[in-house]
């Protein structure tokens, strides 16, 4: 039998009722023919819940230091994995109500091998042999997302969205037919549908516009979970939960043999720190050690410069000290900012659209990065959304590539 790897959000088991709803539409699709694995987030949130409880036992005892506290992250990681691991043993008992064999595994379990780093490690390898054995047993295999174990044998944690990554490295090692992510939203849209009321959906992506989008931030799908499925031409099709299991509905496929309408799409990241260093100065290590993730370096006359996704940094206080004790005061450090990213074929290669785009913006660009799939611009975080619905009003849709890169969007049929 073909083996289908389904992967359902927070939001998606966040309580017991839909956790049921999840265990039917899991049924469903283990008596339609297919050995099922299953990729489970943590309930809802209970991620952000167990972050705030470390952030309690972190403090000092008296309280008067009044630093932010910074809970070591070999013990968060010890920690909020717990969270899978209660989604993952609930749907295997309520896979087991409903007459189906099933067991749930953890991330190590599972056969995920990461690096050594804490809160962000990166899976090296899969051995997926124990699963294997399972399916051939006829069971559901539940999996714990988000987490592996490090070839040193500690528990590791795989960053935000890091349960996509578990189903898209599973599927990869199983040979899937597909992987489907299932969230609270029915596919990708051309901006965040919470901000930009017309966002329009996008029925089909490539690979590399999804895997621009993901690491600009756009939270359907998380950058490595793109780039395994880029490497090892893994299927995806995202999709809303609570839609019909059966029957057509709305959704995302992003597929080796896509051949999808140009589209052009706009991505906001809120919670960006900006670096700026002297030239030569030792920048990546530092930021290496202070286990800071860099995006968008640039490197000219000026220095080194480099954004920090910060949802990614639990101890950020630690990690600017860090810094500031290896690069002293040629660092500095810029907080409040958001990053606004236009993403599409060769837009960063036209400098009337660049320059419409920068002129769009209602505020200077605190820094500005362009590549021929996409423009990032950083600016103060409180001028985002305003820009956000500039952007995708003149640029985004999946028509727009035919149009100028002056001319709005608006004439594009809204999903």
């Amino acid at each position: 039998m073909a083996v289908l790897v389904q992967k359902y959000g927070g939001s998606s088991v966040a309580d017991i009722e839909k956790l049921h709803a999840v265990a039917d539409r899991v049924a469903l699709a283990r008596r339609s023919g297919h050995d099922v694995v299953v990729v489970v987030s943590a309930m809802g949130k209970t991620t952000e819940n167990l972050l705030s409880l470390a952030r309690d036992a972190a403090r000092t005892p008296d309280g008067v230091d009044g630093a932010e506290p910074e809970p070591p992250r070999r013990e968060l990681d010890m920690l909020v994995s717990t969270g899978e691991r209660v989604s993952m043993a609930l749907l295997s008992i309520a896979m087991q109500a409903r007459g189906l064999d099933a067991i749930s595994f953890t991330g190590s379990q599972s056969g995920i091998i990461t690096n050594d780093r804490h809160f962000g490690a990166r899976i090296i390898e899969v051995r997926p042999h124990r699963i294997e054995d399972e399916l051939y047993r006829g069971r559901v295999v539940i999996v714990a997302g988000y987490q592996g174990m490090s070839y040193r044998r500690e528990i590791t944690t795989l960053g935000r969205g890091g349960s996509d990554t578990t189903a898209v490295a599973l599927a990869a090692a199983l040979g899937a037919e597909r992987c489907e992510i299932y969230s609270d939203v029915d596919g990708v849209y051309s901006a965040d549908p919470r901000n930009v009321p017309d966002a329009q959906h996008l029925p089909e992506l490539d690979y590399a516009t999804m895997q621009e989008m993901a690491e600009s931030g756009a939270k359907v799908l998380c950058a490595q979970a793109v780039e395994w499925a880029k490497q090892n031409r893994v299927t995806i099709v995202a999709r809303r939960t609570s839609d019909p299991a059966t029957g057509k509905v709305r959704e995302t496929r992003i597929a080796p043999d896509t051949e999808s309408t140009p589209s052009r799409a706009v991505v906001a990241e809120r919670q960006i720190a900006l670096l700026r260093a002297p030239a030569g100065t030792p920048l990546f290590e530092a930021a290496a050690e202070a286990g800071l993730p860099l995006a968008d370096t640039t490197l000219d006359e000026r220095g080194v410069r480099a954004c920090v996704p910060l949802r990614n940094v639990p101890d950020f206080a630690r990690s600017r000290r860090v810094l500031e004790s290896a690069l002293g005061e040629g660092l500095s450090i810029e907080l409040g900012l958001g990053r606004l990213s236009l993403v599409g074929v060769e837009v960063g290669s036209r400098p009337a659209l660049v320059d419409r785009a920068l002129a769009l913006l209602g505020a200077p660009a605190v820094s500005l990065l362009g590549t021929p799939l996409r423009i990032s611009a950083v600016l103060p975080e409180a001028a985002l959304l305003a820009a956000e619905r500039a952007w995708h009003d003149e640029f985004g849709g999946s028509d727009a590539l035919s149009a100028g890169p002056a001319q709005s969007s608006r004439a594009s049929t809204p999903a």
